[in-house]
């Protein structure tokens, strides 16, 4: 039985794509309300995203850095990976291997 997740950490599963970016956006902005000093976007169990699904991570990315919290991508697979470079948003964004690590962070 997995443990739920803290309240700032978004699991996210599958392919984040035109079908499930809305959704995805939508989870975001739910948390991001709350001001969350840091939110965690694990992204362990995706894999595959898309031009929509990256637009939806840099939107939540804007909003946080907007009232100064720390929008932060765990556990990014080898699939994704080379979407990230290919958009050039592996230096973008803060990335971490794990959701651990990315809340125990400074």
């Amino acid at each position: 039985m997995s443990l739920p997740s803290p309240r700032n950490v978004l699991p996210l599963e599958g392919p984040i794509d035109l079908h499930v970016s809305a959704k995805v956006a939508e989870s975001i902005a739910k948390l991001i309300k709350e001001k969350p000093a840091r939110l965690v976007v694990d992204l362990s169990r995706v894999n595959y995203i898309d031009s929509s699904g990256l637009a939806v991570l840099i939107n939540g990315m804007r909003d946080m850095e907007d009232y100064g919290g720390l929008f932060i991508l765990a556990g990014v697979r080898d699939e994704v990976r080379p979407i990230l470079e290919s958009a050039r948003l592996e230096n973008f964004f803060l990335i971490f291997p794990s959701v651990d690590e990315a809340l125990a962070a400074p």
